[in-house]
């Protein structure tokens, strides 16, 4: 059964990060990686608690871009890992984040034509203020003019 979860049950990307976890962890890069990434860790979390001191909550996009279409990025690692970037200090301070849709933006499709793609915004919360920051994504989800769930299709 483990052997099944792993190998079936896990994309190539998720195992591709926890093959690098667990290099960053093998001996003798603990120092280089493991201890250096802890003491970046908590300099992010005192940042983070430092803005969130005068604020009830921070506000940041989810990406870099827009969504990229399915499939896109998949053989492209770093592409994918870009993606990551707005996202990966709120998970190295611990916070809680709630990502809500703000709108689309244009793209390009599979054969150039313009498509439609989603666009999110991130809200970071104190610590274990989880209630607080779902209060205040129900107030913006109830007040804004949110855009539909899926892109207007184009007229045929």
């Amino acid at each position: 059964m483990f052997c099944g979860s792993r190998g079936e049950g896990l994309g190539g990307e998720v195992k591709r990060r926890i093959l690098m976890g667990t290099y960053a962890l093998s001996a003798g890069y603990y120092d280089a990686y493991y201890k250096r990434a802890q003491q970046v860790r908590t300099l992010v979390q005192k940042e983070m608690n430092s803005a969130l001191a005068s604020f009830d909550a921070l506000l940041t996009p989810t990406a870099p871009s827009p969504a990229y279409r399915l499939g896109e990025k998949s053989a492209d690692p770093l592409a994918m890992y870009k993606g990551d970037l707005m996202t990966v200090n709120v998970n190295l301070a611990g916070l809680p984040a709630v990502v809500l849709p703000v709108g689309f933006m244009a793209g390009a499709g599979a054969e150039g034509q313009d498509v439609q793609l989603p666009v999110g915004m991130q809200l970071i919360g104190r610590a274990f203020d989880e209630a607080g920051l779902l209060q205040l994504a129900h107030v913006y989800e109830q007040t804004a003019s949110l855009p539909p769930l899926a892109a207007p299709l184009a007229a045929v």
